[in-house]
Order: C-alpha cells, then structure tokens, then sequence
C-alpha cells in the first residue's frame, strides 16, 4: 500500500511540487512560473484548452484515431469521428461563433440534447476563449430563462429537438418560452435542426447550425490566463438566485488529464465511457473534456440504461466499441438490475475487454455492488465527488495502487484532496464518527475558484462554516484505515438518480399553487433513483379538494415549472406540518418517518400529534 501512501502523503506536503510536476502533462502557451498563489492555481500560465484536447493530438499523430463515438439507439445511429474530424468541426463552428461577435470571456449557452454538436459546441467556445453554460434540456423554459438572464450570454446554441425513448421533445418552443421569459436578449440563437422535429426560425435572430458552420472561415485557439473562466454549470436545481460554478482553464486541465490516468487507470487510445449527460458536471468532466485531454476515444451515447431497446444496451455499447473504462451511476445499474435480474441481456455480449466499472452520483447499496461485481467479474469501484469539485474527491485510485475495497465506501481520500470529517466546533472527529465532510485549504487544482458574479455567496456557501476549511454539504465518517463513508446531505439538496435537485425549489412551485397554504419537501429513499421527492401539503382553509386531483395538479406544477428530472410524483395532504416552537418544519424527523427508520419526538416540538398524521400520510392510510 506504500505507493498510493507515499503519492498521497506528497500531495498534501508539497502541492506544489505535486501539480507542478502535474501540470508538465498539459501544452502551455506561457508555462506557469508560479504553481500556486492567493488561491489560485498557475496563475502566471497561459494556455488553451481546446488545444490541448485536440490539436496537439492531431499534431502528435494521433489524426486518424477516433476522438468520439456517438451511439444513439433512439435514432438508430453510430458515428465515429476521428481526433482531424473533430477539430475540423470544431474549428469552424468557433468560427461561426466569432463571426457572430463571440469573443474571449464572452458567455454562450448551450442548450442541446446528446448529439455531437453538444460536444463541439463546448470545445469551439473554449477554442475562442468564450464561457459556455451548458443547461440540460431536461429543464423547463422557467429554469432555462433564469440561467440566461444570470450567464447573460450573447449566443445561444440549441437544437430542434430532444429524443426520449418513446417521444420526441421539442426544444424551440421551450427556448422560444425562455426568451419571452428572461429579461436578457442574446443576439442570436443558432439550432440544429434534427430530421425527427423541424424547428420554426426567428428572422433576425436564429441560424440554421449547418447553413452557419459551412458559411464560417475555421478559427484558431485563442491563448489565455490559466485562471480566466472556461465554464459555468449551474448547480441544485436552483430557481430564483442560480448558484453557478465556475471552472477555470488552466487547474482544470491539469487535474483532469492527470486524473484519468491515476484515478481511473485509462491511458491514451483506449475507450472510455462515461453515461451521462452533458448536462451534469459528469458530462463535462468525463464525457468531453477530460478523455480527450487525455488522447483516449470517448463515448457519447444517446440512449438509456433499460427501453432502448432492452436491458442490455449497456452491454452492447461496452461490447461494440470496445470499452476499457465504464463511469456510470448506480441508479443505471440497479434499473438494469430490476429489468434483468439474472444478468441475462450481459451474457449476450463479449464484455472481456471491460477493466472497471466506476460508480457516483449518489450511495452505492451493497446488494448493487455486488450484483454488479458478480456479473462482469471486474472491480466496481464507488467513487464520491461534487460539481463543486469537478473531479473525485475520494476513490481507488487504480492507476496508483489498487487498495482493498469496501462495500458502502468510496475508499480513500484521492491525491490532492485533504479530507477532515469536523463536528460543531471544528474539531476533528475519532474515526467512526459522523460529522460534516470538509477539505482543508487549498483545494486541488480543478475544482470551483468561486460562484459566477458571486464571490459572498461562495465564501458564505462553502467556507465560512469552518474556516481554513471547504464545507462540502454533505456527512460521514472516516474509518480507522482513512477510508471515507459519505451518508447523504446536511442542506435541503436532494439526489434523484445522480442529480442534486434542490427541495427548496420545489417547494416554491408547490406554494405558488393557489389552494396551497404551506408546504415541505423532503428526499426520501427509493431504491432505483437512490432518493425522490415526496410533498406534504396543507391546504388553504375552506379549500375542499380530491386529494388524488390535488397530487396530480402539483405533480404537473413541479414538472412544468422544474422538469420532469425533478421525478416529482406524490404530494400527500395533511392538516398541519410538525414545526418546533420557533416555526422551523422538521424536516430530518420527517425523513426518517418516510424513510421507515425509528424517530424520536424532538422536544422543540410545537404540536406532538402532528407527526402521527406524518406517519399515517406516509403509509397511505
């Protein structure tokens, strides 16, 4: 165990050296003379991204290899673009966007399904300088429009539609809606229309994608500062005041590209395949930026674990493109669990060449691990980490040493990461004891420098709780081996099926329905999604509702207003919420209740017979 010992203890002695012999990994237009000053990595480096993920391969030899496979079982497509491929599109459609008058620091958001233009727009953006904020079109128009009016972007970058398994989503008129919304106007809109759905064009303000990239001249990489913004992603399912990370340019690519060697163990040719979307921090660390930083091919696949067509199409993608390297959440792989239990649909496919299967988003159960483990006979490995982070914060890091794993744990703290389990006074914890996780300043390279255009809530959000330390929101402990155990969140962000939705939010659209007097959402335990949100409402006096047609009313509210990523679904009425005597809901006992494990009544409690109500609406009785 000495060698991951020996990185680990190096990093956190001498992070300097550390990232500074890191970031020998990555082309520097100005190589940084400084690692780190003021909380800022390589702030004297100059360099540019979408250089180092494709033009320096290409210039290296690695032209014909494939950059990018896009595997969509909803339209029946695969297509393969090599790392000359990929820049040639890339560099025209930065043209495009310069020609549009899109500059360095300049935002642009894209608001695109699973097709390859999602990944060329993010890499053209960062080829000129630009900011991208990437919106997962799974949002409504509401929460669209509040992220344009925050990154107040001068391009939009969309497409006709979106493809789920048994419908077609319509994109335009929901951006269209955005735009009638937001207070902001971006100059223009530019859409790819997609066979499946035409999209109706504004004059003046739309583009046609294809007609707009084969008109622009290619653009060359634009040199910037290490610490200049490369994206925005917007994090909870905020409405209202959007939290959104910031990643910067220089750390980023340094932590990223020597991540996927040392953490996931991949190296440049082979296939990696990260399934998730473009939308979620997942996508833009390990779907796009990272892989290619790293010169590996990397999987786009538009399509879903079970229904397109069977529970088997992970099997499939894994065995046809030859997959060394599968990232997945454990909601994926315990509903392709629930529709083939006996591992049938994976015995139909060659899976020899899989090596790993990485597992985060939410807690991986033990009988997920297993069943996973015992079917592909390759090490499924938990590994825990943040938007915030941009990258994993504790996992085996297998491309160091492989250490001894432990069902319910995502292993060690990862190289670079100084974890410390704090109770209420800042103190640490004896291993096995519950307190909230933090980071010691600094953090690594590749993880968030602030909030976009709020610096206050940044240091309010993350580092004022335990000073010198980052507050990462979420509990656990740490064993007496260091091996970390993450038991769920300490805020009001819940996690449905890998993504953080903030209840919060929800309970606002709840509230603005009219019969609605008050409201609580709390995340409670499924076991396919790993958490979903549960409503428990109190009506306005004299408002006589069905309370079947309340639900369904409520259901269609959050849906319209948040999307359906929300997977809101039940909303109970009861008479009253339990509060303590200073008016705060008790949402943690609440919790429990719905969870089924014991409770206690808080002795802060304003009316003790309102939690039986709590435990009959739970129970359906």
């Amino acid at each position: 165990m000495s060698g991951f010992n020996e990185v680990y203890r190096r990093s956190i002695d001498e992070p300097e050296a550390f990232w500074g012999e890191a970031a020998l990994g990555i082309d520097w237009d100005v190589p940084p003379a400084t690692v780190h000053a003021q909380g800022r990595w390589f702030p004297d480096g100059r360099l540019n991204t979408c250089h180092n993920a494709l033009d320096r391969h290409v210039a290296q030899g690695r032209g014909e290899q494939a950059a990018l496979i896009h595997d969509s079982p909803v339209t029946g497509v695969v297509r393969v673009f090599t790392y000359a491929e990929l820049l040639e599109q890339v560099a025209r459609t930065a043209g495009m966007l310069r020609g549009l008058g899109v500059t360095a620091g300049d935002t642009v958001v894209i608001y695109m399904p699973m097709v390859p233009e999602a990944v060329v727009a993010m890499l053209a953006c960062a080829r000129l300088g630009a900011v991208h904020s990437v919106v997962f079109g799974g949002f409504a128009a509401g929460e669209l429009a509040v992220r344009i009016d925050h990154a107040r972007p001068k391009v939009v970058l969309s497409a006709s539609c979106g493809i789920e398994p048994t419908r077609v989503v319509a994109y335009k008129p929901l951006l269209d809606d955005a735009l009638e919304q937001a207070a902001h106007r971006p100059a223009h809109c530019v859409v790819l229309q997609r066979p499946q759905c035409a999209a109706e064009l504004t004059p003046g303000r739309d583009l046609d994608w294809a007609a707009a990239v084969r008109a622009a001249e290619p653009a060359g990489c634009v040199s910037v500062a290490a610490t200049d913004p490369l994206y925005i992603l917007y994090t909870s399912g905020t409405t209202g005041s959007p939290k959104g990370v910031v990643r910067d340019n220089g750390g980023h690519a340094v932590a990223l590209h020597w991540s996927m060697s040392h953490v996931y163990g991949a190296a440049p040719g082979e296939v990696y395949w990260a399934a998730s979307d473009v939308g979620w921090v997942v996508g833009h660390s390990y779907i796009v930026y990272a892989p290619l930083l790293a010169g590996c091919t990397t999987v786009l696949y538009e399509g879903k674990p079970v229904g397109t067509p069977d529970p088997g199409a992970f099997w499939r993608v894994v065995a046809e493109h030859g997959v060394r390297t599968l990232f997945t959440a454990p909601t994926a792989i315990r509903a392709i669990k629930k529709e083939d239990p006996s591992g049938n649909f994976a015995k139909k496919w060659d899976l020899s060449g899989l090596r790993y299967l990485f597992l985060a988003g939410e807690r991986l159960d033990p009988d997920t691990y297993h069943w996973a483990s015992d079917l592909l006979g390759v090490p499924v490995i938990d590994h825990w980490w943040q938007t915030e982070t941009g990258w994993p914060i504790a996992a085996n890091c297998v491309g160091i040493e492989a250490l001894p794993l432990k069902p319910g744990s995502p292993t060690r703290p990862v190289p670079g990461w100084d974890v410390h389990v704090l109770d209420a006074d800042g103190r640490d914890c004896p291993p096995g004891t519950e307190g909230a996780v933090t980071v010691r300043l600094p953090l690594p390279p590749g993880s968030l420098p602030t909030l976009y255009r709020d610096d206050e809530r940044f240091t309010r959000s993350y580092l004022d709780r335990y000073p010198g330390h980052y507050l990462t929101g979420d509990g656990g402990h740490l064993d007496e081996d260091g091996y970390l155990y993450v038991m769920g969140r300490i805020d009001d962000v819940i996690n449905v099926a890998g993504h953080r939705l903030s209840t919060g939010s929800m309970e606002e659209v709840i509230a603005s329905h009219p019969d609605v007097a008050e409201c609580a959402v709390i995340g409670v335990a499924d076991e396919l999604k790993g958490q979903l949100p549960m409503g428990f409402v109190v009506l306005k006096a004299g408002a006589e509702r069905d309370r079947d047609e309340m639900e369904r009313e409520l259901t269609a509210l959050v849906r319209e207003r948040i999307g359906p990523v929300a997977a809101f679904r039940r909303a109970v009425v009861v008479s009253r919420l339990p509060k303590t005597r200073s008016g705060k809901i008790l949402r943690a006992t609440m919790r429990d209740i719905a969870d089924g494990r014991p409770y206690a009544t808080p002795s802060t409690i304003e009316d003790p017979a309102a939690l039986p109500e709590i435990v009959r609406a739970v129970k359906g009785t």
